[in-house]
């Protein structure tokens, strides 16, 4: 992790001492949240004179607020739009207040980042954007993307890569082979998984390779994420449009005929992928005639043939540990 100098300088100028401006800016980027121990394993500091001294610059300077909840402990939120642009991040979205569910992610995100230094990430909205569409040449349509509605009179706002997962390349910064991660949540299901690999699919579809981290505080979902990547990603980018098309078929065939025993919750998620990528007329009309028997799979092959490069995907599955301070903070749960 580079930190340019004259941001570390801009955090500094307001009161604040080298170590805690490396951690603000590593907060501020990646998170806009954290908690005590966080702050005491990154400084190696312990509780006293020094920490209270921090606590205490980031209330009277107004840079952070302190939110407690009572199952989670004490958090503090950088929210200073001048901190935030101290460090040319007035914009980023990590200024604004949220429920406890997305701050725990925040900070678990804050936590890899923290543990995981060495690595080079692409920080910003922008850094990403120009990653890709300027090194990579993918077009921006590609992208993951949400659009924003303001009030009336000011136009929605297109933003790419909203959930703000960290994105990295290894220890050499001249790779061009990024890492994706996705955090678990608390919930209970895969579904926002589904939803987040389903989103960046086609992105994907344009990278010759590329690395996906799957993190979580617990093991419990680590073979059923796996699963899913295969069925979602993995397969998919693997293989070749006409081997999906008939895959595709064969599914749609039986559940049209009603044999839903037949189908695996795997075979089901492909269908609904599939019937996205696999829409309009030409595929409506090539199923009917594959189903009645007037297309054969070999006719297929013939019209499709095979994806001209096969997309070589890495996956992998973490436990996301807590960044451990030497002693505990006394409130502090997340």
């Amino acid at each position: 992790m580079n930190i340019a100098p004259a941001h570390l300088a801009a955090l500094e100028a307001l009161g604040y001492t080298e170590a805690e401006a490396r951690f603000l800016y590593i907060v501020a980027t990646h998170s806009g949240y954290f908690v005590a121990r966080q702050f005491l394993a990154f400084t190696a500091a312990h509780w006293g004179y020094r920490t209270n001294t921090f606590w205490n610059k980031l209330h009277t300077k107004r840079h952070a607020r302190t939110e407690c909840f009572p199952k989670s402990g004490t958090v503090y939120h950088l929210f200073s739009r001048r901190l935030y642009r101290q460090i040319d991040r007035e914009n980023i979205r990590n200024r604004r207040e949220h429920e406890i569910e997305f701050i725990q992610r925040r900070i678990g995100m804050l936590d890899f980042v923290l543990l995981n230094q060495g690595h080079h990430y692409l920080e910003t909205e922008p850094e990403k954007v120009r990653f890709f569409c300027d090194q990579m040449k993918v077009p921006s349509h590609f992208l993951p993307s949400k659009i924003y509605h303001g009030q009336k009179t000011s136009p929605p706002t297109l933003r790419y890569f909203v959930d703000k997962f960290p994105m990295f390349f290894g220890s050499h910064a001249s790779s061009t082979v990024v890492t994706f991660t996705f955090l678990q949540g608390q919930e209970a299901r895969l579904t926002e998984f589904v939803r987040h690999l389903e989103v960046y699919l086609p992105l994907f579809r344009q990278l010759s390779e590329f690395r996906f981290l799957y993190l979580a505080r617990l093991d419990s979902y680590f073979e059923k994420a796996k699963e899913l990547f295969d069925s979602l990603v993995a397969i998919p980018l693997g293989s070749d449009v006409s081997a999906d098309l008939c895959r595709y078929f064969q599914i749609r065939k039986a559940w049209d005929l009603a044999r839903y025993t037949s189908l695996t919750e795997t075979d089901l998620i492909f269908r609904n992928q599939a019937k996205a990528r696999f829409s309009g007329q030409r595929f409506e009309h090539l199923y009917r005639g594959w189903k009645a028997g007037r297309v054969t799979e070999s006719d297929i092959c013939r019209d499709f043939g095979g994806r001209n490069r096969h997309t070589l995907v890495h996956f992998a599955a973490e436990v996301l540990c807590r960044l451990a301070a030497s002693e505990e903070e006394p409130e502090g749960k997340i």
